[in-house]
């Protein structure tokens, strides 16, 4: 009979984030430890991501048992995300994974990275059955539980909204800082803008598009004619607006009474105050991912790995493969 307690190590890698995460059985994180890839410039390369994540995985590893205080023959379950993400990097947190599952005889877990955003988000805060708004650099998507699935109502059809944020800093000559990732360089200099400037706003019955906003707002940057302040402070405003608009479509239709917002996006305080504003009018709790898991992050992992393991969801080593376009709906949820 298996064991009810026990202790889960998660590997997260699906971008730039190599992280380790060690939950107990009884949800308690005893160790979330990341370590992040800045390029020198440019967006996210996957092989020089990769190439990261190989040199710092058994520095991370032993900072994580280190901070858990326990030895890897303590660890009951190795999980590690196996998609959606960028190849390469998911590739090396694959094999880190598979090395210490067959190295310890633990069995090994495959987690969907979007699935994993949500249930830490549900362990953290207490929320039972949530619509979730989840943002980030590589994923937009407002989703909600039903039928032993997590259905997508809405999503992007071009790029991500935290990416798009990051090409706009970047063509803006900004650059991250330690601890300070361009979304909150832009939602700074957001603060300080006065005046509102017209940009495109693109909601397709459900589904979000960020492309016509982005080219508009680099255009506006390149005419010199607005201050910096200004073009981030509009751009923010629109871009949040709609994803305000797609979430509480989708929470009038669900007709459910709470709303969570996950993912790297969600530490942004106006993007906060325009869903919370949504939510008191829908008579809604409104729950926030707290900044150490909004990001990627290995305690999502090992979350998300201990709900699989306890349901019987285990992933044999031959089928360990990882999936680069693994949908959230393609998943089976057994837990809720």
């Amino acid at each position: 009979m298996r064991r009810l307690e026990g202790y889960c190590l998660g590997i997260e890698s699906t971008a730039d984030d190599f992280g380790v995460g060690i939950a107990s059985f009884s949800g308690e994180v005893l160790a979330n430890v990341n370590d992040v890839y800045i390029p020198e410039k440019g967006g996210i390369h996957p092989r020089e991501a990769s190439r990261h994540h190989a040199m710092v995985a058994g520095k991370v590893i032993s900072e994580a048992f280190r901070k858990a205080g326990i030895k890897p023959r303590e660890v009951d379950v190795i999980a590690f995300s196996q998609g959606p993400g960028l190849g390469p990097c998911l590739r090396v947190g694959a094999t880190a994974a598979r090395a210490l599952a067959s190295y310890l005889n633990k069995p090994l877990v495959g987690v969907n990275h979007c699935l994993a955003h949500i249930e830490i988000g549900r362990m953290v805060s207490g929320v039972k059955d949530p619509v979730t708004l989840y943002v980030s650099g590589g994923n937009t998507i407002v989703a909600a539980f039903e039928a032993r699935r997590y259905r997508v109502f809405g999503e992007t059809l071009d790029i991500a909204v935290g990416n798009c944020l990051d090409v706009f800093a970047r063509e803006a000559g900004l650059k991250p800082e330690a601890g300070k990732p361009l979304g909150a360089i832009v939602e700074e200099l957001a603060s300080r803008g006065k005046r509102f400037v017209q940009l495109p706003y693109t909601v397709k019955g459900m589904d979000l598009s960020f492309s016509g906003l982005l080219t508009a707002a680099i255009n506006l940057l390149h005419e010199g004619k607005h201050s910096l302040e200004d073009i981030c402070y509009s751009f923010q405003e629109i871009a949040f607006a709609m994803l305000t608009e797609v979430t509480e479509r989708a929470l009038a239709h669900t007709e459910k009474k709470e709303v969570l917002l996950t993912g790297g996006v969600a530490a942004n305080k106006r993007l906060q105050s325009m869903l919370s504003a949504m939510c008191e009018e829908h008579g809604a709790r409104f729950c926030v991912v707290p900044r150490e898991y909004a990001t990627d992050n290995g305690a999502m992992i090992a979350w998300t790995g201990v709900l699989c393991y306890r349901h019987g969801l285990i992933t044999p080593i031959e089928k360990s493969f990882v999936k680069l376009k693994w949908r959230l709906d393609e998943v089976e949820v057994p837990w809720i």
